[in-house]
């Protein structure tokens, strides 16, 4: 009865394994990955950061209107105050002051300056002061040009820069994905890898305990040696000890890809081995002119080359600084509000502000070739990566095209391993081989097999 007890126990808890079990396929796999692996949400939001940054720069071209207000601005303090005849004194200000104003501010792309239009409102009450009036203050409309005569025009700059940079973060965000699938890949055929070994070492084991227990018959008939048998017993004892540790690689790289897909730890994944797909022959520069059309790398060279002259065109800018300033428009003065709009009188404002060196030791100019020279590195290293990368792609092609061929020849070369194996197992048994010659085919076996799961590996990758 306590066996039959202890056999339900055994008989229930594999049951409940085999029910937690899922297979999962390769194509499932990199489906979870791009869904819900952190490398997936990562690369999302850098795009979403990209696209806003993006945004950003589009609103600078758009008018902004704006509100600025001070409600209320009261102040009771003594200020100090020269009168006509060259004597000083303090006087009292108790005021009470609200001012309000709305502007539209444009940035000018093509001369790299801003226009604004304004309408404002300020009124101040002496608070108290005798003989004081209050008074309302108006400015119905206002125009200001403010432009820097030969400074670097950033918003120029930045109409050629970002779309670049924007373009090459949604690149990126493909290739972040494309990213994502390769670590499934990686992932996936570990533990597709360690299945296979721990497939391995349980027949090995299972081999050995059979032949050691055929040797011990055969020992007793004096067909094989005392050396041959305790051989054999060692072979039984590495076999059980791979098993052991070909299972605990097997959690290792269960851990991982479950990790990696954001599966629970209850989740046991069954790998298995992807139906092979007839991919054709592809072309180097069909291939070439694709990843510079969809590769991030070719937005990256594009944007760094206009920083660079960005750069150059800042540092010249600032060896001269001139900036033009000029306000025109109306404005009212009454003690009542339904009057400060009327009776408007124009004001103008024009400035003109300039500084030049006249004696800075080289300073400007030397930044100037700084930022040169920084360019011109910049170019040879653009020049440099272009070569790396157009030579990593024709590899890639070669090795893409020769992939097929490599895997067709290592799953036959598994085939025969095993038969090898399987023979040279029936023929120990009726004493036509030796041990090493056994040792020997079980390698093969081992080898062969591990090789032809590391092609495929290469062959999805």
């Amino acid at each position: 009865m306590k066996i039959f007890q202890i056999t339900l126990l055994f008989v229930f808890i594999v049951a409940t394994g085999a029910s937690a079990q899922q297979t999962l396929t390769l194509a499932e796999a990199v489906e979870l990955a791009r869904l819900q692996s952190v490398d997936a949400a990562v690369a999302l939001n850098e795009l979403k950061t990209a696209y806003w940054e993006y945004r950003t720069y589009r609103a600078d071209l758009l008018p902004e209107v704006n509100f600025s207000a001070t409600l209320p601005d009261y102040r009771k303090s003594y200020n100090l105050y020269q009168s006509e005849d060259g004597t000083y004194k303090y006087v009292r200000n108790n005021s009470l002051r609200v001012t309000g104003d709305v502007s539209i501010d444009q940035n000018i792309w093509l001369t790299g300056g801003k226009l604004s239009v304004n309408t404002s409102m300020q009124f101040v009450d002496p608070l108290n002061t005798p003989g004081a009036n209050r008074y309302y203050m108006s400015v119905p409309v206002g125009v200001t040009l403010s432009q820097p005569i030969f400074a670097v025009n950033n918003m120029k700059w930045k109409r050629r820069i970002e779309p670049v940079r924007y373009k090459e973060a949604q690149a990126a965000y493909l290739e972040n994905v494309e990213t994502v699938t390769l670590k499934t890949i990686a992932y996936y055929f570990q533990l597709l890898l360690a299945k296979e070994n721990l497939g391995i070492a349980l027949q090995n084991k299972e081999n050995a305990d059979r032949i050691f227990e055929i040797a011990q018959a055969r020992r007793k008939m004096g067909q094989i040696s005392e050396n041959e048998l305790l051989q054999l017993k060692l072979s039984a004892l590495k076999a059980a000890s791979t098993l052991t540790k070909e299972q605990s690689a097997l959690n290792g790289a269960m851990f991982r890809l479950r990790s990696f897909l954001g599966l629970s730890e209850n989740d046991n994944i069954d790998p298995t081995i992807p139906d092979l797909l007839a991919y054709p022959v592809i072309d180097y520069q069909d291939v070439l002119a694709k990843a510079l059309e969809n590769n991030p790398f070719a937005q990256n060279i594009r944007r760094r080359q206009l920083e660079a002259d960005y750069a150059v065109a800042q540092a010249k800018g600032a060896q001269r600084e001139i900036d033009l300033f000029a306000s025109v428009g109306y404005t009212g003065r009454e003690q009542e509000f339904k009057t400060a709009y009327q009776n408007l009188m124009d004001y103008q404002i024009v400035q003109v502000g300039v500084k030049v060196p006249i004696l800075d030791w080289g300073k400007r100019k030397g930044r100037v070739k700084v930022a040169e020279s920084n360019r011109e590195v910049i170019a040879s290293r653009l020049k440099q990566e272009q070569m790396d990368f157009n030579q990593d792609i024709f590899l890639l092609v070669e090795q893409y095209n020769n992939q097929t061929e490599q895997l067709r020849i290592a799953g036959e070369a598994d085939e025969i391993a095993q038969k090898r194996y399987n023979t040279s197992v029936e023929s120990f048994m009726i004493g036509k081989i030796n041990t090493l010659d056994l040792n020997d085919a079980q390698l093969s076996k081992d080898n062969a097999r591990a090789k032809y799961v590391s092609e495929m590996h290469l062959y999805w990758y």
